[in-house]
C-alpha cells in the first residue's frame, strides 16, 4: 500500500528545523492577520469619528463653541488638533520660551508636532507587515530546500530513485514555498494599502491644520 502524501505527510516526516520554519510562517501569518484586521478597523472608525467631527466644527458659530464642545474629550485627530491649537493659543500671552517667537509660531509647532505625532501613530504595525511580506517567501524557500534535501536523501538511502518515489517528497517540500507566499501576498497588499490610507489621512489633516491656523491667527487679530 502507497503511503499517503500530501502536508500531513509532510508534517509527519519534517525535522526539527522544517518545523521552526512552519512556526515562523504561522507567526508571520498570524501577527498580519492580526494587523490587518485591527489597523482596518481602526481606520474605519477614525475615518468615521473624523468625518463627524468635522460636520460639526464647520457648522460651528465660533471657536469658542467648539471648544466647548470639545471639553478635553478629543476622540480623532483632527479633534486632537483643534484641542491643542486651542490650548496653545489660550497660552499665547505667557512669557516663557514656548511662546518667545510669538502666537504664530508657537501655533505652528504646536500643530506640526500634533500631525506629527498623528503620523507615528499611523505608522503603528507597518513594520511587522513589511518584514512578513518580504522574508516570508525567503522563509518559505528555505523550506524547501530543507525538505527537498531531507527527501532526497531519505531516496538515496533507499535506493528507489524511480520518478513516483521522488515527485511525492519533492512535491510535498514545495509546500513551504506556497505557504511563505500565502503569508506574504496579504502582507504586502495590506501594507501598500495602509501607506496610501495614510499619506490620504496626513494630506487631508495638514490641510485642516492650516486651515485651524488661519482661524486662529485672524481671530486672535480681530480680537
Amino acid at each position: 500500500m502507497e503511503q499517503g502524501l500530501g502536508f500531513a505527510h509532510f508534517l509527519a516526516q519534517t525535522d526539527g528545523v522544517g518545523k521552526a520554519v512552519l512556526a515562523a510562517l504561522l507567526l508571520l501569518s498570524v501577527a498580519s492577520w492580526y494587523l490587518i484586521f485591527t489597523r482596518a478597523l481602526a481606520n474605519w472608525l477614525a475615518a468615521r469619528r473624523a468625518d463627524t467631527f468635522l460636520h460639526r466644527f464647520w457648522q460651528a458659530g465660533s471657536l469658542d463653541e467648539v471648544a466647548g464642545s470639545l471639553q478635553g474629550h478629543a476622540d480623532n485627530a483632527f479633534a486632537v488638533l483643534v484641542d491643542e491649537a486651542l490650548k496653545a493659543q489660550a497660552n499665547g500671552g505667557e512669557k516663557n520660551l514656548a511662546v518667545a517667537g510669538g502666537l504664530g509660531e508657537y501655533l505652528t509647532r504646536t500643530l506640526n508636532n500634533a500631525v506629527d505625532r498623528e503620523a507615528a501613530a499611523a505608522e503603528h504595525g507597518l513594520t511587522v507587515l513589511a518584514s512578513a511580506g518580504s522574508a516570508a517567501p525567503y522563509i518559505g524557500l528555505f523550506g524547501t530546500v530543507w525538505g527537498i534535501y531531507h527527501a532526497l536523501v531519505q531516496i538515496g538511502m533507499s535506493g528507489q530513485g524511480t520518478l513516483d518515489k521522488v515527485a511525492g517528497p519533492v512535491g510535498e517540500a514545495l509546500i513551504m514555498t506556497a505557504l511563505g507566499l500565502a503569508v506574504a501576498i496579504p502582507a504586502v497588499l495590506a501594507y501598500n494599502a495602509f501607506n496610501r490610507r495614510n499619506r490620504m489621512w496626513l494630506s487631508r489633516l495638514e490641510s485642516f491644520a492650516h486651515d485651524l491656523y488661519v482661524l486662529l491667527t485672524v481671530n486672535n487679530g480681530q480680537r
